[in-house]
């Protein structure tokens, strides 16, 4: 028999690498153990150090001067001195301890102490003694003040000068009201002191230290704005202190300066602002444990919102001073430098309310700057005004939107409709394209049908449900990637914003008919008529009728009540069965006022009309009518501006277009009885078939290219295709666009009109062939005799 083989099995290399792996697991924990022992061996000597020492201190004896005898002791200890025989000392010893007593060293010498006499010195000496060693009362020394002015160079080395004034003492009236009002004590007298020096400054060194004390402040403000930017939040403290340069006391830079910080200040929120808006922490978020970090980000951002308000607080404060006409008691800043300062502020308030429409604190803006659209002062009035515009246009959801027209309605509410039209007129840079209908509308309109989870399951396969699923889920997640507003939202938003648009438009119509603002409520309702529930268009209908029969109203806003009545009616007022008669024999009759002078402007919105009037309700409109207008819109292309005239003919030319059979208006031949009636405004009966456009030939001549193109291609019956027909550029754009490309408002024409040909001749010929040679050599001596002799005008002749 072979060797016994070894029951116990031979470990695998997976094994040997477990073990391996625990026996140093436990090698490291065996050594961190022992360095806990080790640390903990340490402190325990330490601790027992400690406590060593504290007893030896203790067991010190305190010194006998600490401890003070009571007086009972005192007179005791007197008494046995005084009892005491005089007789064991010398003459000698009496003589030496007399001496000693006399001198000032062992007077004030403390014998308790075992120091030496000059170790005092070295210690300090007692605060107490030193108090009271000082006198109670010291001759006023009369205070110095010293101005260092810029040094001369000489060829010995730079001399520095400078010049010693003595301050001003206060009188007494000015100390009783200083101590009225303590908190502005300590500026009077370095303002006077201030002023009296620069007072007795030559007129270039005045202006040599203000150039220098304002580098000075330059260099101040940008350290500091540049420290913030860099790392905002360590350096928010810099921002207080540059919140405190915005009360600068020196006269000659104090307003420079507040306008430098207002305006960094602007640019430094408007860099370290986040993109989000900042809420107040609840009581449990504040007692909760939070990182570090977490931590240095809350007071980031409760230390930059606290700024911000008290900087906004700043600014509103100056527009305030400036309303009030408010003078400071240092009189640093003169009433007249605070307009200056107020409109500095104005602008800042702007420039944050378009950039930092998300951030905290911006309602308070609009509030501060809504009244300020109504200020005296165009300047104010028209930045405040373009802000607005600019907000308005570019806020996509319409929050900001709302909360500013809300504060126009009740300030308009508060002055009676005694505001500028400017106002109104910033409404209609509103981005409103869709609102909600009434729900009357909506029950109407078919409702969009659901499937419910049975209907699913019945209709739908396995897989249909699957996949139908996973699409609504994905996009659900798109819509969370692209954080974008929901639209309900948005149009909720935008409905209550017209709401309160036209319940503005609404009570001025009603209540102020005759003032300033009816031009604008006009161009306001005409830009939103589309928009107007049906309810209304009945009563507004009526009102717009009877303000354009008044005849209270000039052109523009006559042009302004058709436009309204025309949009409503080419909207949602097509179930409602009017007759717009009336509106469209005030347009034909307004035409034949408007011409190259200041109605030139009105074209734009008579334009608008046409498209309205003609173009979209081409159905309901008469052939009569249709030639009437094009006849007396080719009459006026005859007396407008070039861009007018090419807007017009534009137009004309979609008319011609909507309507073929007006192309008769292009044959001399009479079309039925009558004459043409030019001045009668009833377009119905004016007898328009009976003429011609002759217009179209005049303008073939006119000295703008693009009229002699439009007018040559309506002259040919306004052909699509062949030799007459236009070019792609000018057919493919609209009256409107035509009319704004082709303006003159530069004083420069689109394209520029070439100069005409000079049709002067050099020689006569054919006039020398007429005369007989005579008569020829006659005049040809008369005129060189009229050129050699020399003609004396100065001469005079009685």
């Amino acid at each position: 028999m072979g060797p016994l083989r070894s029951k116990k099995r031979r470990p695998t290399f997976r094994r040997l690498l477990k073990t391996s792996g625990m026996k140093l697991e436990n090698k490291l924990k065996n050594r961190q153990l022992k360095q806990e022992n080790v640390a903990k061996k340490q402190r325990k000597e330490q601790k027992r150090l400690r406590q060593a020492m504290k007893g030896a201190t203790l067991q010190i004896p305190r010194p006998l001067e600490t401890y003070r005898k009571r007086p009972e002791e005192e007179e005791e200890e007197e008494e046995f001195l005084e009892s005491l025989p005089t007789d064991m000392l010398d003459e000698e010893d009496l003589q030496q301890m007399t001496a000693m007593a006399r001198k000032a060293s062992f007077i004030t010498r403390d014998l308790s102490s075992c120091g030496s006499v000059h170790s005092g010195k070295k210690r300090g000496a007692d605060v107490v003694r030193g108090y009271e060693k000082v006198p109670r009362k010291m001759a006023r020394m009369e205070e110095k003040e010293v101005i260092h002015l810029l040094p001369f160079k000489d060829k010995s080395g730079v001399i520095p000068r400078s010049v010693e004034r003595a301050a001003k003492q206060p009188r007494k009236e000015e100390e009783e009201e200083e101590e009225e009002e303590p908190a502005e004590t300590a500026e009077p007298e370095e303002d006077e002191g201030a002023s009296s020096s620069y007072v007795e400054m030559t007129p270039e060194e005045r202006e040599q230290f203000r150039v220098n004390t304002l580098n000075m402040k330059k260099q101040r403000i940008a350290t500091l704005a540049s420290a913030i930017i860099s790392d905002p939040l360590n350096n928010m403290k810099r921002v207080k202190e540059m919140r405190g340069m915005m009360m600068e006391a020196d006269p000659c830079v104090a307003v420079s300066v507040r306008k430098m910080v207002m305006v960094s200040l602007t640019e430094v929120f408007k860099d370290i602002a986040p993109t989000y808006r900042i809420r107040p922490l609840t009581a449990a978020e504040k007692n909760t444990k939070v990182k570090k970090e977490t931590q240095q980000l809350r007071e980031f951002e409760e230390s930059i919102v606290s700024q911000y308000k008290f900087f906004l607080e700043d600014l509103e404060q100056t527009i305030k001073d400036w309303k009030q006409k408010k003078r400071k008691r240092s009189q640093a800043v003169s009433v007249q430098s605070y307009r200056g300062l107020a409109e500095v502020s104005v602008r800042c308030l702007c420039e944050l309310l378009l950039t930092m429409p998300h951030f905290n604190f911006h309602n308070n803006i609009i509030v501060t700057l809504v009244p300020l659209m109504n200020d005296p002062l165009k300047k104010v009035s028209d930045m405040c005004c373009d802000a607005f515009r600019k907000l308005f246009h570019d806020d996509r959801v319409g929050g900001a939107s709302l909360a500013t027209v809300r504060v126009i309605s009740g300030l308009i509410k508060s002055l009676n409709y005694s505001v500028r039209p400017e106002v109104l007129r910033t409404l209609l840079s509103l981005r409103i394209k869709e609102v909600e209908m009434r729900k009357d509308l909506e029950a109407t309109a078919p409702k969009k049908k659901f499937m419910t989870n049975k209907e699913k399951k019945k209709n739908l396969s396995r897989m249909q449900r699957k996949w139908k699923k996973a699409e609504e889920k994905l996009e659900k997640e798109l819509l969370e990637a692209e954080a974008s507003e929901s639209k309900d939202k948005k149009i909720k938003l935008h409905t209550e914003t017209l709401n309160i648009i036209f319940l503005i438009y609404f009570r001025i119509l009603k209540k102020a008919q005759k003032s300033v603002l009816l031009p604008a409520v006009l161009e306001g309702l005409a830009n939103f008529a589309h928009l107007i529930n049906l309810e209304f268009f009945d009563d507004l209908l009526n009102v717009l009728q009877n303000l354009i029969q008044s005849g209270d109203l000039t052109n523009r806003e006559s042009l302004h009540c058709i436009q309204t009545v025309f949009t409503i009616l080419s909207g949602q007022g097509d179930a409602l069965n009017i007759d717009p008669l009336n509106f469209y024999s005030q347009l034909y009759t307004i035409l034949m006022r408007l011409h190259a002078g200041a109605p030139n402007e009105d074209i734009i919105i008579v334009l608008r009309c046409l498209d309205a009037m003609l173009t979209r309700r081409r159905k309901q409109v008469t052939l009569q009518r249709a030639m009437a207008f094009l006849k007396r819109l080719s009459t006026l292309s005859l007396h407008v501006l070039p861009n007018a005239s090419v807007g017009i003919l534009a137009a004309n030319r979609a008319t011609m277009h909507s309507f073929p059979k007006c192309d008769i208006l292009l044959d001399n031949e009479i079309q039925g009885s009558g004459f043409y009636l030019a001045e009668l405004d009833e377009p119905e009966h004016c007898n328009a078939q009976n003429t011609a456009l002759w217009e179209l030939h005049t303008l073939q001549r006119h000295f703008h290219p693009v009229v002699r193109q439009f007018a040559a291609h309506l002259s040919r019956g306004a052909p699509s295709e062949g030799s007459a027909a236009l070019s792609m550029e000018l057919c493919r754009r609209s009256p409107l666009e035509l009319f704004e490309d082709y303006s003159v408002k530069d004083m420069t024409f689109n394209p520029p009109v070439a100069s005409p040909a000079s049709k002067k001749k050099d020689q006569f010929v054919d006039g020398a062939m007429l005369l007989d040679d005579e008569l020829q050599k006659r005049v040809e001596s008369i005129l060189s005799a009229a050129e050699d002799t020399h003609l004396d005008f100065t001469a005079t002749h009685h």
